[in-house]
């Protein structure tokens, strides 16, 4: 699928979204990521919502948003909820939903000017 709405100048957005992949700026990543308006942190390594580490959490806690969005790949699954400890110990908000709809909602909030981050399982 292919978004086709004005983006906020400059910032990161989703431009698209389909099978294996996700597109940030008309640009296509095939592997996981995490996304903020002014980064892209290319192959993150969580494959899955049930290998989430802290490791992995803490690419998003050094970006410091207000809310994290995870996306769990093709369908939605919560991972464990103490996996998600170090998100909630720096205060961060945390949504979990699938990954297409993680990346509708993130450029909903980027767009409402909100401090986001999508860290997304790209199966």
């Amino acid at each position: 699928m292919k978004f086709e709405r004005d983006s906020p100048e400059g910032r990161n957005t989703f431009t698209g979204y389909g099978p294996g992949y996700v597109e940030v700026n008309r640009k296509r990543y095939a592997a996981s990521l995490v996304v903020s308006g002014d980064r892209v942190i290319v192959d993150w390594p969580a494959a899955s919502v049930e290998a989430i580490t802290a490791d992995h959490l803490a690419a998003i806690v050094e970006l410091k948003p207000e809310i994290a969005i995870i996306g769990s790949g093709a369908t939605f699954r919560f991972p464990d909820a103490a996996r998600l400890a170090p998100l909630h110990q720096a205060r961060i908000g945390v949504e979990v939903m699938d990954t297409q709809a993680a990346c509708r909602t993130y450029n909903i909030l980027l767009g409402e000017g909100r401090n986001v981050v999508a860290a997304l399982i790209v199966p």
